[in-house]
């Protein structure tokens, strides 16, 4: 059966994990859902490791509408979502613009960073029947603003201030939550406060669901790899063994170990 919003509802009630994992093509996308992962998402992580470029700000509504429909055409029954790229949630109507392209593309949900005053936009969204992921801590299309990627919520305010926030989106109609470098502690209560299932990266196995970027689980990362990433091809004799051992490691909580957590 196909993976829904519900589906991810339900296992934030009954306890269970899910996994999630970013997608960007036909091919990959089929190699991907017929593993079991739950979800996966068409990250503006494309910018980085498809195109080259030194951040995801460059990053285009088509760019990502294009690799959306792609992955929705291999899809085998997992649940897409689709980044908003850089400023497209600068004002709801811009919001509503690329979530309406991006959906036609074949989402079946959209993702938009930001803080608490995402709460208009996450409203109008949800009136138009669009279901939102709000991705807080860590926003990397706030790297210039942040002084590069560095972990969020360390300080008692700031944690304080993303648990408020985070109760705000949900009560705005937020869907899901995504938690990136959120220390581990930070992420426990976070997830204790809301209702709606929470997706971690670099947040500590508390979350409900855990993501990574596909070629940082393969070990293709270009680069510096983050604390929070392992490589599941370490030990498997194909890709498709790597994606299968990823979601096993995600629902069983064997993944993130305490060596992956802030």
């Amino acid at each position: 059966m196909a993976v829904t919003l519900r589906t991810l509802q339900q296992c934030k009630l009954d306890g269970k994990k899910f996994s999630v994992l970013t997608a960007y093509d036909a091919t990959f996308s089929h190699q991907i859902s017929s593993a079991g992962i739950d979800v996966m998402l068409i990250g503006d992580s494309l910018g980085m490791v498809l195109q080259g470029h030194d951040s995801t700000l460059p990053v285009t509504t088509a760019d990502i509408a294009y690799h959306t429909a792609a992955v929705a055409r291999g899809n085998q029954g997992a649940l897409i979502m689709a980044d908003l790229p850089f400023m497209t949630a600068a004002t709801p109507e811009r919001a509503l613009d690329a979530a309406h392209t991006l959906m036609a593309a074949g989402a079946n949900m959209v993702k938009l960073e930001g803080a608490g005053w995402l709460a208009d936009t996450i409203g109008i969204l949800k009136r138009n029947g669009v279901p939102v992921c709000a991705h807080l801590g860590l926003t990397p299309q706030s790297v210039n603003a942040f002084g590069g990627y560095r972990v969020q919520g360390r300080e008692a305010d700031a944690a304080k201030k993303m648990i408020a926030d985070a109760k705000a989106l949900e009560a705005a109609g937020a869907d899901v939550l995504l938690l990136e470098c959120v220390p581990r502690a930070v992420t426990a209560e976070l997830v204790a406060a809301v209702g709606i299932p929470v997706i971690g990266i670099g947040a500590g196995p508390e979350c409900d669901g855990q993501v990574l970027v596909m070629h940082d689980m393969l070990g293709v990362t270009v680069g510096k790899t983050a604390r929070f990433v392992k490589n599941f091809m370490d030990g498997q004799d194909n890709i498709n063994a790597a994606f299968k051992a990823y979601d096993e490691a995600v629902k069983s909580g064997n993944f993130p170990a305490s060596e992956h957590c802030f």
